[in-house]
């Protein structure tokens, strides 16, 4: 992926008639590109279209990067650019596209039983994926990617008191969800 976010980003800007190189991009992205394909994954249903997600972002970032002051908060810098991307999807969602309560073809079922903790987690991640858009977005970054109330206030552009109701409000579904009751 890192060669096709050089490659994509270099020729936005060649097309814009410059030529950029900046070898500390291709090194942030190397060492981060695990971390923020994850969140991205988190953000979208496809990870397909996660990894699409993940290049916009980072060709974004690219393009940016010699207005970018502080490279010590590059990764707060793309998961912004992650959320506005996904954001500007939403609203220019195709007409043709909904979502549906079942899929057109069964989940394939893996050989043997797989571990309590795994069918566990598994029925989480389906819970976070039926929460609406923002409150997924909040409940990711605050336990999933781990940041306190205030960053996630900061990356969402909202208020403290927006993620704290938005969250309890998600939690709360998480907990009445019936895939997430007692295992038998």
């Amino acid at each position: 992926m890192t060669t096709l976010v050089c490659t994509s980003a270099s020729h936005a800007a060649t097309s814009a008639g410059q030529t950029l190189s900046y070898p500390s991009f291709s090194s942030y992205v190397a060492a981060r590109q695990p971390v923020l394909l994850r969140t991205a994954r988190s953000l979208t249903a496809n990870p397909s279209d996660a990894e699409d997600l993940l290049q916009t972002a980072l060709t974004k970032t690219y393009v940016a990067w010699d207005r970018i002051e502080d490279h010590r908060a590059l990764d707060g810098y793309v998961r912004r650019a992650l959320l506005n991307t996904r954001t500007s999807q939403w609203r220019k969602r195709r007409v043709d596209e909904f979502a549906c309560d079942e899929l057109p073809e069964p989940e394939t079922v893996p050989a043997g039983d797989p571990a309590e903790q795994q069918a566990l987690h598994d029925a989480m991640w389906r819970a976070i994926m039926r929460l609406p858009a923002r409150q997924r977005a909040m409940v990711v970054l605050r336990y999933y990617e781990d940041l306190s109330e205030v960053q996630t206030a900061e990356v969402l552009g909202v208020s403290v008191g927006t993620v704290k109701s938005a969250v309890s409000r998600a939690l709360g579904k998480l907990r009445e969800d019936p895939e997430l009751g007692p295992v038998r």
